[in-house]
């Protein structure tokens, strides 16, 4: 089998679920529409190009969830009209809606993840529209500035697209990871010290029903997500179902403890 493998590593991030008036939350992990954005502008496809369909429906993915950060909350304030002020008058765009005269202020919150560390598994589907060496081109030559869900949210690494052949996509992430570590730690400085940090290890997997006979993981959770795209234009999207899998975490007695850690202790009471 097959597989394009990339990393995805920022200061910032942002994989937006269903919003609610002025709350724009996020996942811990990236959304299925942020992977197919992500291709599509490294392709250079434009917005409202009907290619972004078959793109959605073209692809497997599957996410190692390295680090995916601590939350961010985002407080700022917006000008609104009131819905009074809309009834009847066209406002197909944020500058219709400001042309009302009479405007509010509303309070917004977005949340953001901070510094997050995934990679990916992409899995080519019968009609997929692009090959995955041509996937993996466009990520490292991509026609589009790359962002972690919102502009704000610039890549900090390179996405490093690999194609991997692999039994199941762990062992996939497993080689993918290995040749980055290898690579790094040839990478070193005059003193014998690595230039970059080594990629931390994977703590969870999350993939879609069309990546489950490929995985080599049971799912612990299945939870449904409205993040399938299925028209870009009118920002419509369907369900689907994406499945979770806690990898152990090491035993107690692998834990070493450094000489000087403070530790807790059980109370003897």
């Amino acid at each position: 089998m097959e597989l394009l493998v990339f990393q995805l590593q920022g200061e910032l991030a942002a994989w937006g679920e269903p919003a609610v008036g002025e709350n724009r939350g996020t996942q811990s992990h990236p959304s299925q529409s942020a992977l197919v954005g992500l291709l599509c502008a490294a392709l250079g496809l434009q917005r409202d190009d009907p290619a972004i369909q078959r793109m959605a429906q073209g692809y497997a993915f599957a996410v190692g969830i390295q680090q995916d950060g601590r939350l961010l909350r985002d407080f700022h304030t917006a000008q609104v009209p009131p819905r009074s002020a809309l009834k009847g008058r066209p406002h197909r765009t944020r500058r219709d809606e400001l042309t009302v005269p009479e405007l509010g202020t509303i309070l917004s919150r977005r949340d953001y993840r901070q510094q997050v560390a995934y990679v990916v598994a992409v899995q080519a589907l019968d009609g997929a529209p692009h090959a995955l060496n041509a996937l993996a081109q466009a990520l490292q030559q991509p026609r589009y500035v790359l962002y972690l869900g919102r502009k704000s949210c610039p890549p900090s690494a390179p996405l490093a697209p690999e194609l991997v052949q692999a039994d199941t996509v762990c062992s996939a992430f497993d080689t993918y990871l290995r040749a980055i570590t290898e690579r790094i730690a040839a990478a070193h400085d005059q003193r014998g010290r690595a230039r970059l940090p080594l990629p931390a290890p994977i703590d969870a997997l999350a993939w879609d029903d069309a990546m489950s006979p490929h995985m080599g993981a049971a799912p612990d959770l299945s939870v449904t997500r409205k993040d399938r795209v299925l028209r870009r234009r009118g920002w419509q999207f369907a369900d689907r179902m994406e499945h979770l899998h806690r990898l152990q975490p090491p035993a107690p007695e692998q834990i070493e403890i450094a000489e000087g850690d403070d530790v807790l202790q059980p109370d003897p009471s």
